[in-house]
């Protein structure tokens, strides 16, 4: 078999294998597959994607020890790019907004070294449209992330739309009493899943309210909600202020999240997640959505078809829009069934290919 000529250094978050993290895995496996020499560099210390990969046999490195990255997380990654002696030939492919900014630290340390951005969430701040216009190429998830880089300053010309692919994780094949008896649920129950950082774009204060709501009237829900991030002590003072503290399992990342995935009776998400967290790959599975309005709510589920997309005000809507689907069971039925059709189709497993090609120039 021909060694590999061409070098690609992937830069991420560590993050869980949903979302993000899930597009990071099947990035790296389609560019093994189309010949290239992949390594991983995580630059936050949380999350099980990094260890995944490496036990995939990718050269993976966590260049972060913290949950948010940081100046030190950013001269480590600029070593390591350096030690891999990148060339014209190679790429550098780094994902999400606050990796982009690194693409900005990164292009003098490689001026002849191709630096590609992956947004699957709109870009906010000018300093990220900087760094984008940085980079040789930036790949948007969407035409509205893409309009957001334009927006920004991003020449037409240096951006490509390829839309996420769902292929869920494999599950380990673990029994829904084995999941409840590691992770401290009752099987008995049923279990909602929410994917995000903890940080304010993530508006979990949303999450704990609806939490609460809930349990007034349905007694038979625990929630399960997987993130690190700077506010998880506010977080958690916040849920034992609202007594939701119970039915809430806050897990700062799971190993066996496919295997839950699985279990769940719906995904959701309170606020503005790339993928809508867990909702790409939920869907993918034929689980019901619900989410607040935004990017990736409206480009993951079909609003009245595959799930509920709800508006931020009045806050009642997004925990009744979750009562309505778990207690009819034909109407969560339909949205499953109707998601895994629609996901296949406008998801393909077959798009990394197309990220991998963009890379490649």
């Amino acid at each position: 078999m021909p060694q590999p000529s061409r070098t690609v250094l992937l830069v991420s978050r560590g993050l869980d294998p949903v979302g993000s993290g899930r597009q990071i895995e099947l990035a790296a496996a389609a560019f093994r597959d189309a010949g290239w020499r992949v390594h991983v560099a995580a630059t936050t210390a949380d999350g099980a994607v990094p260890a995944r990969l490496a036990a995939a046999g990718f050269a993976t490195q966590r260049v972060g020890t913290r949950p948010v990255v940081d100046a030190a997380a950013a001269v480590r990654l600029a070593r390591l790019a350096r030690s891999l002696r990148l060339g014209g030939q190679d790429a550098i492919l780094v994902w999400g907004r606050s990796q982009a900014r690194l693409a900005g630290a990164l292009r003098p340390l490689l001026p002849h070294t191709r630096l590609a951005c992956r947004l699957e969430s709109p870009p906010r701040h000018r300093l990220t449209g900087w760094c984008l216009q940085r980079a040789d190429l930036v790949i948007a998830a969407s035409p509205e992330i893409a309009r957001g880089c334009g927006d920004l300053g991003v020449a037409a010309d240096d951006i490509v739309t390829v839309a996420p692919t769902a292929v869920p994780a494999e599950a380990s094949g673990a029994t829904r009493a084995e999941i409840a008896g590691r992770l401290g649920l009752d099987p008995e129950k049923l279990w909602t899943l929410c994917v995000a950082p903890l940080g304010p774009e993530s508006r979990l204060e949303r999450l704990l309210w609806a939490i609460d709501q809930l349990g007034v009237v349905h007694r038979r829900l625990e929630h399960v909600l997987v993130g690190a991030g700077p506010q998880r002590a506010r977080l958690m003072r916040r849920a034992r202020m609202q007594q939701v503290g119970e039915r809430l399992h806050l897990f700062p990342h799971l190993h066996s999240l496919p295997d839950l995935l699985r279990q769940a009776a719906i995904v959701w998400q309170s606020g503005e997640v790339a993928c809508g967290g867990a909702i790409l790959d939920g869907q993918a599975l034929g689980i019901p959505a619900v989410a607040i309005d935004g990017a990736a709510a409206r480009q993951c589920i079909a609003d009245g078809e595959t799930g509920r997309i709800v508006p931020a005000d009045p806050e009642s809507e997004f925990p009744r829009r979750v009562l309505g689907i778990l207690e009819d069971e034909q109407l969560a039925a339909r949205y499953g069934a109707a998601a895994k059709v629609r996901t296949a189709a406008a998801f393909p497993a077959a798009g990394m290919d197309a990220v991998v090609a963009a890379v490649a120039g």
